[in-house]
């Protein structure tokens, strides 16, 4: 028999996926999404694409900024710069989108059923065009050289970069699904995402004067292959986390911002000089779009989706070995929370 908490819990789960869930505020009892669900996944798609935007900016003007003025940010600068931008940016945004910010990780969770398909085009698009954004501000902003682009490109071999990025997208994913909220909280938004991306390539664009050397995209440093490689493997690791934190129920949710965030740095310390450490289609494609260099691109799409997809397979697959898939799919931390506080001002009613 079902408890009258599974029952609350199970009507809660339909309301968010039907944008009509409630939440308790003072003991009332209010309704988080009036209006239309085109409405709603309209702001999810503008909070999507700001924080593509900004990760953009932040992450590839750094760099531009690093080679333009003499290495004064430093390796490690850039790498925390990365991670400090994708926190900052979880926190701001991942109650309204979910903070995908990444082409990669929306169809992850798409395909894992943690997200909507008919919504992976629109994150998609709005994630990339917050790339393009962010990319044209950077070129307009910097007078960027050869030296400074921003994009992501192989440092010598394509196969390295790829396997780099491979492995670097599987930890990144690993974290994400180990400590991110029930993605179906969160609509899909491939489109936001890209919109995101290029509206952060597009401003930095503006702000700097970018210069060839200061492109702040990704193109392989030597051999698509080795780019490639690195891509997959970042992007894995990338996925897994996201998985762990973002889809499984007995993660703590609160934290899925720093360990998001410490993946991505311990990711561009590692694959960075190999592949640049994109572990995401839209980083890579805005500044490419923007700065026309498409050298090695291919691998910063295949590898990532490939580790990504791997990461988020991998720990679905270690934590469905506890529990039946049904039950642990059913709800998330997030959902639990809910369902409590409706339950407490029950009580108290």
């Amino acid at each position: 028999m079902t408890s009258n908490g599974d029952e609350i819990e199970e009507e809660e789960i339909s309301r968010i996926e039907k944008g009509q869930a409630k939440n308790c505020h003072g003991g009332i009892e209010t309704v988080i999404c009036t209006s239309p669900s085109i409405v709603c996944l309209t702001q999810k798609l503008i909070a999507e694409m700001i924080g593509t935007y900004f990760v953009i900016f932040s992450g590839c003007g750094v760099v531009v900024v690093n080679v333009l003025y003499g290495g004064t940010v430093t390796f490690p600068g850039v790498c925390v710069t990365w991670g400090l931008i994708v926190m900052v940016m979880i926190y701001a945004t991942g109650h309204i989108s979910g903070a995908h910010f990444n082409p990669a990780v929306t169809l992850t969770f798409a395909i894992f059923r943690r997200f909507p398909w008919y919504q992976v085009p629109l994150y998609v698009g709005a994630q990339l065009a917050g790339s393009l954004l962010a990319s044209l501000t950077l070129r307009l902003m910097f007078k960027v050289t050869p030296e400074a682009y921003f994009g992501t490109t192989p440092t010598d071999s394509a196969a390295r970069a790829l396997v780099a990025e491979i492995i670097i997208s599987f930890l990144l994913m690993f974290v994400i699904s180990g400590v991110s909220t029930d993605s179906r909280a969160v609509p899909s938004y491939i489109g936001a995402q890209l919109a995101g991306s290029l509206l952060a390539s597009l401003t930095l664009r503006l702000m700097f004067k970018v210069t060839p050397e200061a492109f702040f995209g990704t193109t392989p440093a030597d051999s698509a292959a080795r780019a490639l490689v690195s891509e997959i493997i970042i992007s894995f690791l990338l996925m897994f986390v996201i998985s762990g934190v973002a889809t499984d129920s007995r993660a703590i949710g609160e934290l899925a911002g720093i360990a998001v965030g410490m993946t991505i740095i311990l990711n561009v310390f590692v694959a960075g000089p190999i592949s640049g450490a994109s572990m995401n289609p839209a980083r890579s494609l805005g500044p490419a779009i923007v700065m026309g260099v498409y050298k090695g691109i291919w691998v910063y799409i295949v590898g990532p989706i490939i580790g990504i997809v791997a990461g988020g397979f991998v720990y679905n697959f270690i934590r469905f070995t506890d529990k039946p898939l049904g039950e642990l799919t059913k709800s998330s931390s997030f959902l639990r929370k809910a369902s409590a506080n409706n339950n407490a001002s029950s009580s108290n009613s």
